[in-house]
């Protein structure tokens, strides 16, 4: 049968029991309803759709929202203050590393001036102003770096650079006065560092080493334009010596490394120069009879 069909013929049947039911009794009338309602409803909720699983769901089923944990929190809190701390003993360290930075420009600049026709003594005077400069600066970094002990590599980075500027610069003048290397022990007294919390670090001495060997082509060049036929023999021996000692290092492929590849191109220019005066015949009678016995 239909559904059209069928709901027409139970309508039916209910009028038809609504018409009986008047002569009846009160009681028996009253049951009549619910029976009528049990005829005709199922043939209608069976073609409604179903309501929305959670239609009819009151709003205080939501679960409450979750807090965060206090445990947590503390601990955020904790690493929030130490990163503030840490921000301000940076920038406390890197105002100091800047004036560093200034003074070795300083003294830089005046050892330039050994590449011109300047009395060398007049030169060393200017930069040795500034190397007592630079070690009341480090005396300075090193009260800073007592308020945080066993840290020293966190910050070192933020003087790495000006720290191997400073060796180069103290190394060539010390070339200039002595004709010797500069030893790691006589560089950190130069600065004011001990071999404690705060010291040299070996490699920013070996930096500041290859750094150094970059001035010696220029150097050897302008003292042969001045007439002194001497200085690139010295040079060749220094630099030889020099090149030879970091070849028993063992070094990784990093930035000394590339620094130290470097130092063989400073080394072959300077023996060009030499080999140049030579064949010339410029070189001292001195020289020529040590090279003949």
């Amino acid at each position: 049968m239909r559904p059209a069909a069928a709901t027409a013929t139970a309508t039916a049947a209910a009028l038809r029991l609504r018409a009986a039911a008047a002569s009846l009794s009160p009681p028996l009338a009253a049951l009549l309803p619910h029976r009528r309602s049990s005829l005709v409803l199922p043939p209608l909720r069976r073609f409604c759709s179903p309501a929305p699983p959670h239609a009819s769901a009151a709003p205080d089923s939501q679960p409450p929202p979750r807090l965060p944990s206090p445990i947590m929190d503390a601990q955020f809190e904790l690493f929030r203050a130490q990163l503030d701390d840490s921000s301000t003993l940076r920038d406390r360290i890197r105002a100091v590393v800047a004036e560093i930075e200034s003074a070795s420009r300083v003294a830089t600049a005046a050892l330039l001036l050994v590449h011109q026709p300047v009395p060398l003594a007049d030169v060393l005077v200017k930069a040795k102003a500034q190397v007592e400069v630079i070690k009341g600066l480090y005396a300075r970094l090193a009260e800073v770096l007592k308020e945080c002990p066993g840290q020293y590599y966190r910050y070192h980075g933020d003087w790495r650079t000006e720290t191997q500027m400073a060796v180069s610069m103290l190394a060539f003048t010390h070339w200039l006065e002595t004709g010797g290397l500069l030893m790691h022990a006589e560089a950190q007294e130069k600065l004011g560092l001990s071999s404690g919390e705060f010291g040299l670090d070996v490699e920013d001495y070996l930096t500041g080493l290859c750094f150094m060997s970059n001035e010696f082509p220029r150097f050897v060049v302008n003292r042969v334009t001045a007439g002194d036929y001497d200085c690139p023999k010295r040079v060749l021996g220094f630099l030889t010596d020099l090149h030879a000692s970091f070849r028993m290092l063992n070094l990784r492929n990093d930035f000394l490394r590339k620094k130290f590849d470097g130092m063989k191109y400073d080394l072959r220019r300077v023996e060009e120069v030499y080999y140049d005066v030579k064949i010339r015949g410029l070189v001292p009678v001195e020289l020529k009879q040590e090279t003949q016995s």
